[in-house]
Protein backbone atom coordinates (compact mmCIF):
# COMPACT_ATOMS: atom_id res chain seq x y z
CA UNK A 1 0.00 0.00 0.00
CA UNK A 2 2.84 2.25 1.03
CA UNK A 3 4.87 1.77 -2.40
CA UNK A 4 2.01 2.22 -4.45
CA UNK A 5 1.02 5.66 -2.49
CA UNK A 6 4.54 6.51 -2.41
CA UNK A 7 4.44 6.04 -6.41
CA UNK A 8 1.23 7.67 -6.76
CA UNK A 9 2.92 10.84 -5.10
CA UNK A 10 5.73 10.42 -7.01
CA UNK A 11 3.54 10.69 -9.94
CA UNK A 12 1.58 13.14 -9.10
CA UNK A 13 4.31 15.42 -8.78
CA UNK A 14 6.36 14.44 -11.85
CA UNK A 15 2.73 15.17 -12.95
CA UNK A 16 3.00 18.90 -11.78
CA UNK A 17 6.34 19.45 -12.62
CA UNK A 18 6.01 18.62 -16.08
CA UNK A 19 3.03 20.91 -16.49
CA UNK A 20 5.43 23.99 -14.69
CA UNK A 21 7.67 23.30 -17.28
CA UNK A 22 5.23 23.57 -19.56
CA UNK A 23 4.30 26.99 -18.09
CA UNK A 24 7.02 28.42 -18.06
CA UNK A 25 8.78 27.50 -21.31
CA UNK A 26 5.00 29.16 -22.19
CA UNK A 27 6.02 32.50 -20.47
CA UNK A 28 6.93 35.52 -23.06
CA UNK A 29 7.31 38.19 -20.52
CA UNK A 30 8.73 38.27 -17.16
CA UNK A 31 5.55 39.23 -15.63
CA UNK A 32 4.01 36.27 -16.44
CA UNK A 33 6.78 33.76 -15.51
CA UNK A 34 6.36 35.72 -12.31
CA UNK A 35 2.51 34.90 -11.89
CA UNK A 36 3.08 31.49 -12.75
CA UNK A 37 5.76 30.97 -10.00
CA UNK A 38 4.08 32.89 -7.15
CA UNK A 39 0.58 31.11 -8.38
CA UNK A 40 0.68 27.72 -9.84
CA UNK A 41 3.28 26.52 -7.37
CA UNK A 42 0.12 25.29 -4.82
CA UNK A 43 0.18 22.60 -7.22
CA UNK A 44 3.15 21.11 -5.70
CA UNK A 45 2.59 22.25 -1.90
CA UNK A 46 -0.32 23.90 -0.53
CA UNK A 47 0.70 27.67 0.85
CA UNK A 48 -1.40 30.54 1.87
CA UNK A 49 -0.14 33.11 -0.59
CA UNK A 50 3.23 33.22 -2.45
CA UNK A 51 5.71 36.39 -2.85
CA UNK A 52 8.42 36.88 -5.57
CA UNK A 53 10.68 39.99 -5.20
CA UNK A 54 13.32 40.55 -7.58
CA UNK A 55 16.85 41.56 -6.65
CA UNK A 56 18.87 44.53 -8.42
CA UNK A 57 21.33 46.86 -7.19
CA UNK A 58 20.55 45.94 -3.31
CA UNK A 59 17.31 46.28 -3.55
CA UNK A 60 14.23 44.33 -3.52
CA UNK A 61 11.30 44.80 -5.89
CA UNK A 62 8.13 43.00 -5.08
CA UNK A 63 7.09 41.38 -8.73
CA UNK A 64 4.30 39.28 -7.94
CA UNK A 65 1.77 38.26 -5.00
CA UNK A 66 -0.13 35.35 -5.69
CA UNK A 67 -4.02 35.79 -5.83
CA UNK A 68 -3.42 39.81 -6.77
CA UNK A 69 -3.23 40.91 -10.51
CA UNK A 70 -2.22 44.50 -9.33
CA UNK A 71 -0.27 45.39 -5.85
CA UNK A 72 -1.26 48.89 -4.17
CA UNK A 73 2.44 50.76 -3.75
CA UNK A 74 1.95 52.29 -0.88
CA UNK A 75 -0.46 49.77 1.43
CA UNK A 76 1.26 48.75 4.38
CA UNK A 77 1.50 45.09 3.37
CA UNK A 78 3.05 46.18 0.32
CA UNK A 79 6.32 48.36 2.16
CA UNK A 80 5.93 45.44 4.76
CA UNK A 81 6.78 42.78 2.23
CA UNK A 82 9.20 44.92 0.78
CA UNK A 83 11.13 44.94 3.76
CA UNK A 84 10.78 41.03 4.04
CA UNK A 85 11.88 41.00 0.69
CA UNK A 86 15.55 42.68 1.44
CA UNK A 87 15.60 40.96 4.97
CA UNK A 88 15.56 37.29 3.05
CA UNK A 89 17.72 38.29 0.04
CA UNK A 90 20.31 39.24 2.60
CA UNK A 91 19.52 36.05 4.75
CA UNK A 92 19.55 33.63 2.28
CA UNK A 93 22.72 31.89 1.27
CA UNK A 94 22.47 29.04 -1.91
CA UNK A 95 19.98 26.67 -0.01
CA UNK A 96 16.03 27.45 0.64
CA UNK A 97 15.60 28.22 4.22
CA UNK A 98 12.28 29.18 7.22
CA UNK A 99 11.63 31.62 8.46
CA UNK A 100 8.86 32.26 11.66
CA UNK A 101 8.52 35.58 13.25
CA UNK A 102 11.45 34.77 15.86
CA UNK A 103 13.93 35.26 12.70
CA UNK A 104 12.53 38.92 12.28
CA UNK A 105 13.72 42.11 13.66
CA UNK A 106 11.85 43.98 16.18
CA UNK A 107 9.96 46.75 13.92
CA UNK A 108 8.81 43.54 11.46
CA UNK A 109 7.52 41.13 14.03
CA UNK A 110 3.96 42.65 14.41
CA UNK A 111 3.48 43.20 10.80
CA UNK A 112 4.29 39.37 10.57
CA UNK A 113 1.46 38.63 13.25
CA UNK A 114 -0.73 40.71 11.67
CA UNK A 115 -0.47 39.11 8.19
CA UNK A 116 1.89 35.69 7.96
CA UNK A 117 1.12 32.36 9.41
CA UNK A 118 3.72 29.97 11.38
CA UNK A 119 5.87 29.62 8.75
CA UNK A 120 7.96 31.35 5.44
CA UNK A 121 9.31 28.80 2.77
CA UNK A 122 11.98 31.22 0.90
CA UNK A 123 14.14 29.87 -1.98
CA UNK A 124 16.80 31.60 -3.64
CA UNK A 125 16.40 32.25 -7.62
CA UNK A 126 19.69 32.06 -9.53
CA UNK A 127 20.70 32.13 -12.81
CA UNK A 128 23.44 29.43 -14.41
CA UNK A 129 26.38 31.73 -13.31
CA UNK A 130 25.55 31.71 -9.64
CA UNK A 131 23.89 35.47 -9.63
CA UNK A 132 20.64 36.07 -7.34
CA UNK A 133 17.99 37.13 -9.79
CA UNK A 134 15.49 37.12 -6.82
CA UNK A 135 13.10 35.26 -3.92
CA UNK A 136 10.67 33.48 -4.24
CA UNK A 137 8.79 33.00 -0.73
CA UNK A 138 5.77 31.20 0.35
CA UNK A 139 3.48 31.49 3.50
CA UNK A 140 2.39 28.40 5.10
CA UNK A 141 1.72 26.82 8.08
CA UNK A 142 3.76 23.88 8.04
CA UNK A 143 6.68 22.77 6.36
CA UNK A 144 6.02 20.89 2.73
CA UNK A 145 7.07 17.05 2.58
CA UNK A 146 10.69 16.61 1.53
CA UNK A 147 9.48 15.63 -2.54
CA UNK A 148 7.87 18.14 -2.13
CA UNK A 149 10.69 20.82 -1.43
CA UNK A 150 12.89 18.52 -4.02
CA UNK A 151 10.66 19.13 -7.14
CA UNK A 152 9.68 22.73 -6.04
CA UNK A 153 13.91 22.76 -6.43
CA UNK A 154 13.93 21.66 -9.56
CA UNK A 155 10.90 23.98 -10.70
CA UNK A 156 13.18 26.50 -9.13
CA UNK A 157 15.62 26.07 -11.01
CA UNK A 158 13.68 25.63 -14.38
CA UNK A 159 12.20 29.12 -13.15
CA UNK A 160 15.57 31.23 -12.83
CA UNK A 161 16.89 29.37 -16.07
CA UNK A 162 13.66 31.43 -17.90
CA UNK A 163 13.87 34.07 -15.96
CA UNK A 164 17.86 34.72 -17.04
CA UNK A 165 16.74 34.07 -20.71
CA UNK A 166 13.69 36.33 -20.17
CA UNK A 167 15.77 39.08 -18.93
CA UNK A 168 16.69 41.82 -20.99
CA UNK A 169 20.51 41.10 -21.61
CA UNK A 170 20.50 44.86 -22.45
CA UNK A 171 20.81 45.24 -18.88
CA UNK A 172 23.69 43.38 -18.04
CA UNK A 173 25.36 44.98 -21.55
CA UNK A 174 24.40 48.59 -20.17
CA UNK A 175 25.76 47.65 -16.86
CA UNK A 176 29.35 46.52 -18.09
CA UNK A 177 29.26 49.67 -20.54
CA UNK A 178 28.35 51.82 -17.87
CA UNK A 179 31.85 50.09 -15.95
CA UNK A 180 34.00 50.14 -19.00
CA UNK A 181 33.03 53.92 -19.33
CA UNK A 182 33.22 54.56 -16.28
CA UNK A 183 37.25 53.20 -15.96
CA UNK A 184 37.34 54.99 -19.08
CA UNK A 185 36.45 58.05 -18.09
CA UNK A 186 38.50 57.68 -14.91
CA UNK A 187 41.00 57.37 -17.19
CA UNK A 188 40.74 60.32 -19.64
CA UNK A 189 40.38 62.17 -16.70
CA UNK A 190 43.72 61.24 -15.38
CA UNK A 191 45.46 61.92 -18.67
CA UNK A 192 43.86 65.22 -18.74
CA UNK A 193 45.32 66.37 -15.82
CA UNK A 194 48.69 66.52 -17.79
CA UNK A 195 47.41 68.75 -20.66
CA UNK A 196 49.67 71.59 -21.10
CA UNK A 197 47.63 74.75 -20.19
CA UNK A 198 48.79 78.63 -19.78
CA UNK A 199 48.34 79.52 -16.25
CA UNK A 200 46.43 82.81 -15.74
CA UNK A 201 44.88 84.98 -12.94
CA UNK A 202 42.50 87.98 -13.03
CA UNK A 203 42.67 90.80 -11.58
CA UNK A 204 40.84 94.39 -11.70
CA UNK A 205 42.41 96.84 -13.70
CA UNK A 206 41.75 100.14 -14.94
CA UNK A 207 43.03 102.28 -18.57
CA UNK A 208 45.65 105.07 -17.87
CA UNK A 209 48.45 106.75 -19.42
CA UNK A 210 51.54 105.78 -19.54
CA UNK A 211 53.34 109.12 -19.89
CA UNK A 212 50.58 111.23 -18.50
CA UNK A 213 52.03 115.18 -17.62
CA UNK A 214 50.99 116.33 -14.24
CA UNK A 215 48.75 119.49 -13.65
CA UNK A 216 49.89 120.87 -10.36
CA UNK A 217 48.68 124.10 -8.91
CA UNK A 218 51.26 126.72 -9.94
CA UNK A 219 50.69 128.55 -6.41
CA UNK A 220 49.17 128.43 -3.31
CA UNK A 221 45.32 129.13 -3.15
CA UNK A 222 41.86 128.05 -3.23
CA UNK A 223 40.32 126.77 -6.67
CA UNK A 224 37.61 128.68 -8.09
CA UNK A 225 36.35 126.45 -10.99
CA UNK A 226 37.00 124.29 -13.79
CA UNK A 227 36.67 125.31 -17.58
CA UNK A 228 36.62 121.69 -18.88
CA UNK A 229 34.82 118.39 -17.93
CA UNK A 230 36.57 115.31 -16.47
CA UNK A 231 38.25 113.41 -19.38
CA UNK A 232 37.75 116.08 -21.69
CA UNK A 233 39.76 116.20 -24.94
CA UNK A 234 41.65 119.96 -24.52
CA UNK A 235 44.16 121.33 -26.91
CA UNK A 236 47.29 123.56 -25.83
CA UNK A 237 46.95 126.88 -24.11
CA UNK A 238 43.38 125.90 -23.50
CA UNK A 239 41.69 126.99 -19.92
CA UNK A 240 41.60 124.29 -17.42
CA UNK A 241 40.54 125.76 -14.32
CA UNK A 242 41.13 129.07 -12.24
CA UNK A 243 42.42 129.88 -9.24
CA UNK A 244 40.56 132.36 -6.49
CA UNK A 245 42.20 135.61 -7.26
CA UNK A 246 40.51 138.58 -4.54
CA UNK A 247 43.52 138.20 -2.37
CA UNK A 248 46.53 138.92 -4.91
CA UNK A 249 44.21 142.05 -6.90
CA UNK A 250 43.48 143.40 -2.97
CA UNK A 251 47.58 142.92 -2.81
CA UNK A 252 47.94 144.47 -6.11
CA UNK A 253 46.22 147.60 -5.27
CA UNK A 254 47.57 147.93 -2.08
CA UNK A 255 51.13 147.93 -3.89
CA UNK A 256 49.90 149.68 -6.93
CA UNK A 257 49.13 152.59 -3.61
CA UNK A 258 52.47 151.89 -1.99
CA UNK A 259 54.08 152.62 -5.46
CA UNK A 260 52.47 155.83 -6.26
CA UNK A 261 53.62 156.74 -2.22
CA UNK A 262 56.82 156.15 -2.82
CA UNK A 263 57.54 157.87 -6.23
CA UNK A 264 55.83 161.00 -4.24
CA UNK A 265 58.25 161.35 -1.72
CA UNK A 266 61.10 160.52 -3.99
CA UNK A 267 59.97 163.52 -6.07
CA UNK A 268 59.57 165.88 -3.59
CA UNK A 269 63.39 164.52 -2.30
CA UNK A 270 64.83 165.26 -5.42
CA UNK A 271 62.99 168.68 -6.01
CA UNK A 272 64.38 169.78 -2.27
CA UNK A 273 68.10 168.33 -3.00
CA UNK A 274 69.22 171.04 -5.08
CA UNK A 275 68.74 173.35 -1.67
CA UNK A 276 68.67 170.84 0.95
CA UNK A 277 71.51 168.33 1.52
CA UNK A 278 69.50 166.67 4.06
CA UNK A 279 67.10 165.67 0.98
CA UNK A 280 69.75 164.82 -0.86
CA UNK A 281 71.23 162.47 1.48
CA UNK A 282 67.68 160.77 1.63
CA UNK A 283 67.08 160.85 -1.83
CA UNK A 284 68.86 157.44 -2.65
CA UNK A 285 66.90 155.91 -0.20
CA UNK A 286 63.63 156.59 -1.25
CA UNK A 287 64.30 155.33 -5.15
CA UNK A 288 65.49 152.41 -3.24
CA UNK A 289 62.42 152.14 -1.41
CA UNK A 290 60.41 153.03 -4.79
CA UNK A 291 61.96 149.72 -6.79
CA UNK A 292 61.30 147.81 -3.71
CA UNK A 293 57.67 148.97 -4.61
CA UNK A 294 57.95 148.16 -7.94
CA UNK A 295 59.53 144.78 -7.55
CA UNK A 296 56.73 144.11 -5.52
CA UNK A 297 53.81 145.10 -7.78
CA UNK A 298 55.53 142.83 -10.54
CA UNK A 299 55.94 139.83 -8.26
CA UNK A 300 51.95 139.91 -7.71
CA UNK A 301 51.41 140.78 -11.25
CA UNK A 302 53.28 137.40 -11.66
CA UNK A 303 51.21 135.71 -9.52
CA UNK A 304 48.25 136.96 -10.97
CA UNK A 305 48.85 135.85 -14.16
CA UNK A 306 49.20 132.54 -12.93
CA UNK A 307 45.91 132.31 -11.57
CA UNK A 308 44.53 130.45 -15.16
CA UNK A 309 45.93 127.64 -15.47
CA UNK A 310 45.96 126.52 -18.95
CA UNK A 311 46.94 123.28 -20.54
CA UNK A 312 50.48 122.87 -21.77
CA UNK A 313 49.74 120.62 -24.91
CA UNK A 314 47.30 118.23 -26.53
CA UNK A 315 45.64 115.44 -24.74
CA UNK A 316 42.70 114.53 -22.29
CA UNK A 317 42.30 115.91 -18.90
CA UNK A 318 41.96 113.36 -16.36
CA UNK A 319 40.76 114.38 -12.71
CA UNK A 320 37.79 113.74 -10.70
CA UNK A 321 34.06 115.21 -10.00
CA UNK A 322 34.64 118.95 -10.43
CA UNK A 323 32.75 119.42 -7.18
CA UNK A 324 35.33 117.32 -4.81
CA UNK A 325 37.81 120.47 -5.90
CA UNK A 326 35.87 123.53 -6.63
CA UNK A 327 36.36 125.67 -3.23
CA UNK A 328 39.26 123.85 -1.71
CA UNK A 329 42.92 125.06 -1.02
CA UNK A 330 45.29 123.54 -2.41
CA UNK A 331 49.21 124.67 -2.23
CA UNK A 332 52.31 124.87 -4.87
CA UNK A 333 53.14 121.62 -6.58
CA UNK A 334 49.85 119.82 -5.66
CA UNK A 335 48.71 117.41 -8.27
CA UNK A 336 45.10 118.36 -9.69
CA UNK A 337 45.26 116.80 -12.99
CA UNK A 338 47.12 114.70 -15.40
CA UNK A 339 47.05 115.45 -18.96
CA UNK A 340 47.20 111.97 -21.04
CA UNK A 341 47.54 110.96 -24.34
CA UNK A 342 44.64 108.87 -26.16
CA UNK A 343 46.99 107.54 -28.26
CA UNK A 344 49.42 106.58 -25.48
CA UNK A 345 47.03 103.99 -23.50
CA UNK A 346 47.74 101.36 -21.17
CA UNK A 347 46.45 99.74 -18.50
CA UNK A 348 47.06 99.25 -14.69
CA UNK A 349 46.52 96.09 -12.90
CA UNK A 350 46.35 95.05 -9.28
CA UNK A 351 47.15 91.91 -9.13
CA UNK A 352 46.16 90.31 -5.52
CA UNK A 353 49.37 88.56 -3.63
CA UNK A 354 46.94 85.33 -3.44
CA UNK A 355 46.72 85.25 -7.36
CA UNK A 356 50.39 86.11 -8.00
CA UNK A 357 51.69 84.28 -11.14
CA UNK A 358 55.49 84.19 -12.02
CA UNK A 359 55.34 86.97 -14.94
CA UNK A 360 57.91 88.81 -16.79
CA UNK A 361 57.61 91.68 -19.06
CA UNK A 362 56.20 90.85 -22.42
CA UNK A 363 53.13 88.49 -20.94
CA UNK A 364 50.06 88.67 -23.04
CA UNK A 365 46.74 90.53 -21.26
CA UNK A 366 43.40 90.45 -22.05
CA UNK A 367 41.55 93.27 -20.59
CA UNK A 368 37.83 92.92 -20.35
CA UNK A 369 36.11 96.38 -19.63
CA UNK A 370 33.00 96.60 -17.72
CA UNK A 371 31.22 99.02 -20.86
CA UNK A 372 32.47 96.44 -23.02
CA UNK A 373 32.85 92.72 -21.62
CA UNK A 374 32.19 91.08 -25.04
CA UNK A 375 34.85 92.48 -27.01
CA UNK A 376 38.47 92.06 -25.02
CA UNK A 377 41.42 94.32 -25.60
CA UNK A 378 44.91 93.15 -26.17
CA UNK A 379 47.84 94.15 -24.11
CA UNK A 380 51.60 93.20 -22.94
CA UNK A 381 53.08 93.52 -20.00
CA UNK A 382 55.56 96.52 -19.52
CA UNK A 383 56.44 96.54 -15.55
CA UNK A 384 55.91 94.70 -12.74
CA UNK A 385 56.74 95.72 -9.13
CA UNK A 386 59.08 93.88 -7.15
CA UNK A 387 56.86 94.52 -3.64
CA UNK A 388 53.55 94.09 -2.78
CA UNK A 389 51.39 97.78 -1.88
CA UNK A 390 48.08 98.27 -0.77
CA UNK A 391 45.58 98.36 -3.72
CA UNK A 392 42.67 100.95 -3.69
CA UNK A 393 40.55 98.52 -2.52
CA UNK A 394 42.84 97.95 0.37
CA UNK A 395 44.20 94.47 0.00
CA UNK A 396 47.76 93.54 -0.86
CA UNK A 397 48.88 93.66 -4.88
CA UNK A 398 51.40 93.65 -6.80
CA UNK A 399 51.04 96.91 -9.44
CA UNK A 400 51.29 95.81 -13.08
CA UNK A 401 51.27 98.18 -15.86
CA UNK A 402 51.14 97.30 -19.35
CA UNK A 403 50.80 98.42 -22.95
CA UNK A 404 47.34 98.21 -25.29
CA UNK A 405 47.83 96.75 -28.16
CA UNK A 406 45.13 98.75 -30.21
CA UNK A 407 44.33 97.74 -34.07
CA UNK A 408 41.58 99.54 -35.50
CA UNK A 409 39.68 103.12 -34.69
CA UNK A 410 36.56 101.06 -32.60
CA UNK A 411 39.32 99.83 -30.49
CA UNK A 412 41.26 103.04 -30.01
CA UNK A 413 37.78 105.02 -28.94
CA UNK A 414 37.09 102.15 -26.57
CA UNK A 415 40.11 102.40 -24.56
CA UNK A 416 39.53 105.40 -23.07
CA UNK A 417 41.44 106.84 -20.51
CA UNK A 418 39.42 105.89 -16.67
CA UNK A 419 37.32 103.34 -17.36
CA UNK A 420 37.80 100.14 -15.53
CA UNK A 421 37.07 96.27 -15.84
CA UNK A 422 38.70 93.11 -15.22
CA UNK A 423 42.33 92.19 -16.82
CA UNK A 424 43.52 88.28 -17.70
CA UNK A 425 47.21 88.04 -17.04
CA UNK A 426 48.78 84.98 -18.92
CA UNK A 427 52.29 83.19 -17.33
CA UNK A 428 53.89 79.86 -18.54
CA UNK A 429 52.19 76.71 -19.15
CA UNK A 430 51.46 73.94 -16.49
CA UNK A 431 50.03 71.03 -16.14
CA UNK A 432 45.88 70.99 -16.03
CA UNK A 433 45.79 69.57 -12.74
CA UNK A 434 47.77 72.23 -11.62
CA UNK A 435 45.77 74.79 -12.91
CA UNK A 436 42.67 73.25 -11.43
CA UNK A 437 44.30 72.65 -7.77
CA UNK A 438 46.32 75.53 -7.47
CA UNK A 439 44.30 77.44 -5.92
CA UNK A 440 43.51 74.99 -3.20
CA UNK A 441 47.29 73.70 -2.78
CA UNK A 442 48.29 76.81 -1.92
CA UNK A 443 45.10 77.15 0.91
CA UNK A 444 46.54 73.60 2.00
CA UNK A 445 49.86 74.58 1.99
CA UNK A 446 49.05 77.33 4.86
CA UNK A 447 46.79 75.90 7.04
CA UNK A 448 49.20 72.62 7.23
CA UNK A 449 52.89 74.79 6.45
CA UNK A 450 53.76 71.70 4.36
Amino acid sequence: MNAAHDSSRLAHYLSVYAHLQERTRAAKTLRELWFTMANETYQLFPYRQGFIWQLDGGQARLRAVSGLAQLADESPLTLWLRKLGRLLGDKLKDDPDFFNVQDMPEDMREGWTEWMPALIYALPVRDVEGRQLGVAAFALEEAPPDLAQDITLRAMSAYAFAWAALAPRRKAAVRRLRRYLGWLAVLVLAAAMFIPVRLSALAPAEVVALDALAIAAPIDGVIKQFAVQPNQEVRQNDLLFTLDDTTLRNRREVALKQLQVARADALAAEQKAFSNEQSRAELAALAGKVAEKQAEVVSVEELLRRVEVRSPGHGVIVFGDINDWQGKPVVTGERIALLADPKDAGVLIWLPVSDALNIEPGAAIKLYLQVAPLKPLEAVLTQTSYQAVQSPDGISAYRLRGKLVLRDDQERALARVGLKGTAKIYSEQAPLGYYLFRRPLASLRELTGL
